[in-house]
């Protein structure tokens, strides 16, 4: 596949993975039996449990896409799937009540979560979107200006929830409807292609503990005092040459000058570097919370039940290490 160039659009054309009309098939019956039977609620362990093991018949060439990018996501952290089913002849009107999730199973939220059983286990947190385990991303009427999933103004980059001690390592969307007028896009960076272009010093500032990030505002106006780990953190850690990130540019407040001067040296290496995904219906991005950051361009809705949406699930690869944050050893990080 030819080499992304920055601030290139990607589509299902480009995808990293565009599974064929068999393949397609294949996932839409796996997806179905997860639509039956009577143990059909998302945010159920019971349910999540045969989600993993329906992963295990996905196409071959899917999950060995999936395996590959979690032992490593490559230069710029993200992995696109075409051609996925979405149960589009069933589709309801695109929600536009705040915080709507997805609790009972469709084809779209079966696929979501298989894939991320193939990542590792799905993750959510019960002051976002209620816990839910599948969320939507539509624009809200009256919340045109929000910094966050019901917005519909530029969203600037972020990884998520890095003020949280268990952030989650994937994150994975899948378009189930476009906007009306196709210029929403999803804007990706990573950290392999914005590092080069950082100073010796800005490097070492983003390495020190020197700035405070908080909750972003989906975790509600009282989350800063009950979620946030107020400890001052560094940006970027772990390996010199390939560090991982936590970084929200709405909520990250540095310390020190040179901590000021390092975040802001940091958003423009994103900037030069950042890649625009128009994502079509039936497409699905993975990112690597841990060395990509997102966001969004601005977009127009319409409020008329056939606006942009996308679903949303977290992932960890070890959710043992959140186990005293999750009651009864679920998926849902209750503080």
């Amino acid at each position: 596949m030819p080499e992304a160039t920055p601030d290139t659009t990607r589509s299902a054309v480009g995808a990293d993975h565009e599974l064929d009309p068999a393949e397609a098939d294949v996932c839409e019956r796996l997806a179905r039996t997860l639509c039956t039977g009577g143990h059909d609620r998302v945010d159920s362990p019971e349910w999540v449990a045969r989600a993993r093991d329906a992963c295990d018949d996905l196409p071959l060439l899917l999950r060995r896409g999936v395996r590959r990018f979690r032992r490593h996501s490559g230069p710029h952290g993200t992995l696109v799937i075409g051609g996925l089913p979405i149960g589009q002849a069933t589709l309801p009107a695109t929600p536009t009540v705040p915080g709507s999730v997805q609790r009972q199973a469709t084809i779209s939220a079966a696929v979501l979560t298989m894939v991320a059983c193939g990542l590792g286990e799905p993750l959510a947190y019960l002051a976002e979107k209620s816990g839910a385990l599948v969320q939507d991303v539509v624009p809200v009427p009256g919340q045109e200006k929000f910094h966050g999933n019901a917005g519909s103004v530029p969203l600037s980059f972020h990884t998520e929830n890095g003020f949280h001690p268990h952030p989650p390592d994937y994150v994975v969307f899948l378009c189930l409807r476009a906007d009306h007028d196709r210029i929403a896009g999803m804007r990706v960076a990573g950290i392999r292609q914005a590092l080069p272009l950082l100073t010796p010093a800005s490097r070492q500032a983003l390495f020190a503990p020197e700035f405070i990030i908080t909750p972003p505002p989906s975790f509600g106006p009282g989350a800063a005092a009950g979620e946030s780990d107020a400890e001052p953190r560094p940006v970027l850690s772990g390996a010199a040459e390939d560090p991982d990130i936590r970084m929200a540019q709405l909520v990250t407040t540095p310390l020190t000058p040179r901590a000021d001067a390092a975040l802001t040296e940091f958003g423009r290496a994103c900037e030069a570097t950042a890649r625009t995904l128009r994502l079509t219906p039936g497409n699905l991005v993975v990112i690597d919370n841990r060395v990509t950051v997102h966001g969004r361009t601005a977009f127009h809705p319409r409020y008329d039940g056939a606006d942009r949406w996308l679903q949303r699930t977290y992932v960890t690869t070890d959710l043992r290490r959140s186990r005293d944050h999750r009651p009864h050893d679920g998926h849902i990080l209750a503080r």
